[in-house]
């Protein structure tokens, strides 16, 4: 009879075997059914492949002032169920993510296993999260796009954004440069969490750097210059764009109201517009300057020719009036322009034809795309000769009518400012180091026509010209006034209260190193061009021609 004792250890050694034999059968289990997905889940905890973000490439001026730059950061997210005291983590991460307690902690409690905390945080803010040492954060490496000078041209930069194809400004137009092409690192973990291997399976492409044409310092200059400009007359908006008409070079390309780089979303969205790509407007006076260089061309004028003008001209069925009162006259083509006339501008025209002055407007660049590297960019209004009707040859020829771009009428005056070569402007100096050529451009006008047209410019800041006021001792300047009116969108007709003032101005007359336009639109108080523009580019030129070191005569 077996005792006590032995039946004891029978059960036991039964027990025994039976956990034995579930071990055996668990283990099986464990190898034949679940090993593909435990290897894969040992994996995801022990080997990680991280995305490692390509800098984007720095944007400077053209003296290597930095425009653009990025920096080190990193999202900073949580496993919400592995964060122990999540109160505490709140109070700790909130004020190091400039979040609120409560936007923190109601990110801890989401429910599911991962919630971003921040994007692009700083490398120094992700540093003292760091050394938190809070279980369940995770940081992945990211880069933050900072603009060091702030409200400095702004819309022209525009702003990056982390998918292919995104952004605005220039930041969008040249991303496929500026990107890169972002790494992939693989890091293998030990037991406790620490890498043991770390190797880049595919290595990071930093993006180019960019040098811009811009020069920061006359940059600031013409943005000082328009923030008085919208102090004093408080417009919807306005634009300043300066250029060497020599190379077409953009040297400084302003908007106003200004905007925080840093922070575009601050701003209204009609501010954050690039108007002198975006903005279209019938430019008024400042067309005249095309329409005589297209008749001195042809031979149907010279600056001498003198013509009658009466009181009104009727052209189909509009009578047109200049906007000084005077009487009958006959003037010169010099005066007319000195002068502005709207009957002088369009006796000259129709001298000229209308088919050939359709042409004239083509040959000038308008109504298309200037080319320049800068997205937005708008072509204009411009009816075709085929759309003319009987009067269109009494309001084209004296800007109404059309549309035009800025950029269009700075790249069309350059024609007229360097001797008779229409060139796209230049915006970029050079990409990853190596410089952009210059283009060559074509020849529209003789140099004998430039050099005429200029020199009738001059008559505009001369005494009797209607921009005397403009002049700068001991530069000779030469340019146009413009005052347009603007066409009121609810009736189609011409308002007489909104108004574009204009001015296009270069210097020094005979070899020009700076054109200059200011565009404003509905400024308030006054209205004409001679008033609200010309002073702005008076303040521009008188500072920018000893800055770039143009002698006086």
């Amino acid at each position: 009879m077996p005792t006590l004792t032995d039946r004891r250890i029978g059960l036991l050694f039964l027990i025994f075997v039976l956990a034995l034999g579930a071990a055996f059968v668990r283990a099986g289990w464990l190898g034949a059914v679940r090993a593909p997905a435990l290897k894969r889940a040992a994996a995801t905890q022990q080997v990680q492949t991280v995305t490692m973000p390509a800098p984007r490439g720095t944007i400077t001026d053209r003296r290597g002032n930095v425009l653009a730059i990025s920096e080190v950061a990193s999202d900073i997210s949580a496993t919400p169920y592995i964060v122990r005291d999540k109160l505490r983590a709140a109070q700790q991460l909130a004020p190091l993510l400039g979040q609120t307690e409560d936007e923190t902690l109601r990110k801890l409690n989401t429910d599911g296993g991962f919630v971003y905390l921040g994007r692009r945080v700083p490398a120094q803010q992700a540093n003292k999260i760091r050394r938190l040492d809070i279980d369940g954060i995770a940081f992945t490496p990211s880069s933050l796009r900072r603009y060091p000078r702030g409200w400095l041209a702004s819309q022209l930069l525009g702003s990056s954004s982390e998918e292919p194809g995104g952004g605005t400004g220039l930041e969008y137009g040249k991303d496929d440069v500026l990107r890169g092409q972002d790494g992939v690192r693989r890091i293998v973990n030990d037991a406790l969490g620490e890498p043991i291997s770390i190797k880049d399976q595919t290595p990071i492409v930093a993006g180019r750097d960019v040098e811009l044409t811009l020069d920061a310092g006359l940059q600031e200059k013409v943005e000082s210059v328009l923030e008085g400009v919208g102090k004093l007359y408080r417009p919807r908006g306005a634009t300043a764009i300066v250029m060497n008409p020599q190379t077409s070079e953009v040297l400084a390309l302003a908007n106003w109201p200004r905007v925080d780089a840093n922070d575009p979303g601050g701003a209204p969205a009609y501010a954050q517009q690039n108007r002198a790509v975006g903005f279209t407007f019938e430019p008024g006076s400042t067309f005249k300057a095309f329409t005589v260089a297209g008749a001195l061309e042809d031979g149907t004028a010279t600056p001498d020719k003198t013509y009658y003008l009466p009181v009104e001209l009727h052209v189909a069925d509009r009578i047109l009036h200049d906007s000084h009162a005077r009487g009958e006259e006959t003037a010169t083509v010099s005066k007319i322009l000195a002068e502005s006339s709207n009957i002088g501008a369009v006796r000259i025209a129709l001298d000229m034809g209308a088919t050939r002055f359709s042409q004239w407007v083509d040959i000038f660049g308008f109504g298309r795309r200037t080319g320049v590297e800068l997205p937005g960019e708008e072509i204009g209004i411009v009816p075709t000769y085929d759309d003319y009707s009987g009067s269109s040859i009494a309001n084209l020829p004296i800007g109404q009518g059309q549309a035009v771009t800025p950029l269009q009428m700075m790249q069309a005056y350059s024609a007229v400012a360097n001797g008779g070569v229409l060139r796209t402007p230049r915006m970029i100096e050079s990409v990853g180091g190596v410089r952009v050529p210059l283009k060559r451009g074509r020849r529209i006008i003789s140099e004998q026509t430039s050099s005429e047209v200029r020199e009738m410019l001059r008559g505009v800041l001369a005494a009797g010209g209607t921009a005397s006021e403009a002049a700068i001792p001991g530069y000779d300047l030469a340019g146009k006034t413009g005052t347009a009116n603007k066409v009121d969108p609810e009736t189609g007709e011409y308002s007489r209260e909104r108004y574009i003032a204009s001015f296009m101005g270069f210097a020094p007359v005979s070899d020009p190193r700076l054109l200059i336009s200011v565009v404003v639109d509905e400024p308030q108080g006054s209205i004409y061009g001679g008033d609200v523009a010309a002073p702005a580019f008076q303040k521009i030129a008188a500072w920018a021609l000893p800055y770039f070191g143009v002698q006086p005569n």
